[in-house]
């Protein structure tokens, strides 16, 4: 059972049967013809040669059908992971060199190692700390940053930046050396793939297409324009017209590598490695349990650490870098009909296949091809709606997702992601910090307490009862003493308090003493302090304190026995 935990691959495979084995290969098929361009893409807007993003497409992908949980995602580089890497890499070594591409394995070995400690620690539910409206404010900058990083390559162009601004003005300044032809290309594949993206399933299916061709041919948009923009770059020998290519990609296996160890590499790296980590984590998680939804199954994401993190280790030993589960592919691999994460390593195999026999006859493809791919990628992921839907649910959330675009768009993605996680952070303590306190009454003719500025409810001006709708701890136990204070200041008649704890979960001591001077001090007024409706394990750990023997008052089973006993003592 121990091992079965661990090694998910063992519950799936004892029923893997001919069924699922050609539903995975169909899936495979598809998701290999869409990564090839895609990962060359990835490879490109993380300043790795373009081999890479196919290496970090095959081990990881084995290693996650082994240790992960899902039975859909798709591991491999992803465009957000590509632009923290290209930002974190690029400020410890020159784009091009080997130590670039060395800092990116160890930059992956060092993500791969706190994915893996987090799993084993089972400290998964830290994720849930960083609120989903800064996620996604943190992707629609970062596809915004993509999308304007790759402006460079279709218009030919020596440009540079790492913020919003310093891109915009870097291309401006090098307007004047657009190469043309190489603007063509970029344009043309970019209006082919948005039009294919849209307009070429459902022209398909009106012309009487399968629904499975029309879909199939639907992914292979990305290579058809990888074909038709590299055959015209080598037919018209445009390479002596100044058009950027790919050039020579190594016809081989990914090659067994090493990270580097040094300590100040490793200190330059391990914060930039926890975000990374922090971002794929949340993106893979988020994606693998809708997915897994859909089918009634689930997921767990502490085992899904170690499958990420076994990924990341595999991608650092085998010329890749930093890996997650991709919403594209994923979706891509669940539309197709994959059963199992065996369609992941049938995707492995064909991209293998792929670097071994495939990748001559990229010599030619024009890198203004790869940057319009990658543009349509991630121009999906901008969403501008969460302003305007967090605007109207919560200002509080629209604030941390404006900051969050603002900051990333401005500052670059590693202030953009590290001030996302402290925005969330300190959202919640914002929230938390100021609990919901209710004074409520009694509905007429019924067991029932409802909030006084709500309903029409009988109230008593010697009893007041505040319902505390959220667990009680060091940040917010300060603001209900205050409150029952100073609730007590303008009621001169109250004799009794009554806490109605039904909402309180938790209770840490700092809350515990909190109490203990509230009970102090309401001793020294004359007044009753009262609890009401305590769970279990709070009660559990109130017996355990000094509260409940010396409380001013008594503990209710119920509000309503609360209220009944109360209002006739002080009719006696």
């Amino acid at each position: 059972m121990r091992t079965a935990q661990y090694l998910p691959v063992l519950s799936w495979a004892r029923s893997y049967g001919r069924v699922e084995l050609s539903n995975d290969l169909m899936a495979a098929v598809i998701v290999t013809i869409m990564l090839i361009p895609q990962s060359l893409a990835y490879a490109l807007l993380a300043g790795l040669p373009p081999e890479a993003g196919l290496y970090a497409s095959i081990a990881p992908i084995l290693l996650y059908a082994i240790f992960g949980t899902s039975r859909a995602l798709a591991v491999g580089p992803v465009a957000v992971v590509s632009l923290l890497t290209a930002s974190a890499v690029g400020q410890v070594a020159e784009q091009g060199t080997a130590g670039y591409a060395v800092a990116a394995l160890t930059l992956a070995f060092l993500s791969g190692s706190f994915l893996l400690l987090l799993g084993f620690l089972r400290l998964g539910f830290l994720a849930n700390f960083l609120s989903h409206p800064v996620i996604a404010g943190f992707i629609t900058a970062s596809g915004i940053l993509i999308a304007a990083s790759q402006l460079k390559h279709i218009l030919g162009v020596n440009a540079h930046g790492h913020t919003l601004l310093e891109i915009v003005a870097s291309i401006a300044a090098h307007l004047h050396e657009v190469n043309w032809v190489t603007l063509v290309i970029g344009l043309s594949a970019t209006a082919f793939l948005f039009w294919a993206r849209r307009w070429l399933k459902p022209g398909l299916l009106r012309l009487g297409a399968p629904a499975a061709l029309a879909d199939i041919l639907t992914k292979a948009g990305p290579v058809a324009a990888v074909v038709a923009t590299t055959v015209t770059v080598w037919a018209l020998d445009l390479v002596e017209m100044g058009v950027k290519i790919v050039g020579e990609v190594p016809q081989s296996l990914p090659p067994l590598t090493l990270p580097v160890f040094a300590p100040d590499l490793l200190a330059a790296l391990l914060v930039p490695a926890i975000l990374i980590s922090v971002i794929g984590f949340v993106e893979s998680v988020s994606v693998a349990q809708t997915l897994a939804a859909k089918k009634r199954q689930r997921i767990d994401p502490d085992q899904e650490l170690i499958g990420l993190g076994a990924a990341n280790i595999g991608a650092a030993f085998t010329g890749g870098y930093p890996v997650t589960g991709g919403f594209a592919r994923s979706v891509v691999n669940f539309d197709a009909g994959a059963e199992t994460p065996a369609a992941g390593a049938y995707t492995a195999l064909g991209l293998a296949i792929a670097a071994l026999a495939l990748t001559p006859l990229v010599y030619f493809l024009p890198n203004a091809t790869l940057a319009a791919t990658i543009i349509v990628a991630v121009l999906s992921l901008v969403d501008f709606s969460i302003l305007r839907r967090t605007w109207d649910y919560s200002r509080a959330d629209f604030i941390a997702v404006s900051s969050t675009v603002l900051l990333t768009l401005g500052l670059g993605v590693e202030v953009g992601v590290a001030s996302g996680v402290a925005i969330s952070m300190l959202l919640h303590l914002y929230k938390t910090s100021r609990p919901h306190v209710a004074e409520v009454g009694r509905v007429p003719g019924t067991e029932h307490f409802r909030n006084v500025l709500r309903h029409d409810v009988e109230t008593a001006p010697t009893v007041l009862t505040l319902r505390i709708d959220e667990s009680l701890y060091f940040v917010n136990a300060g603001f209900l003493e205050e409150l029952i204070l100073s609730r007590l200041a303008e009621r001169t008649k109250v004799k009794h308090v009554v806490l109605m704890f039904s909402a309180v979960n938790e209770l840490d001591y700092s809350a515990l003493e909190t109490l203990e001077a509230i009970n102090h001090h309401l001793k020294e007024l004359g007044v009753g302090l009262h609890l009401s409706e305590v769970k279990g394990p709070v009660m559990d750990r109130l017996k355990r304190s000094h509260l409940v023997d010396s409380l001013n008052g008594r503990v209710f089973l119920s509000q309503n026995d609360a209220w009944t006993t109360l209002i006739a003592e002080a009719c006696e």
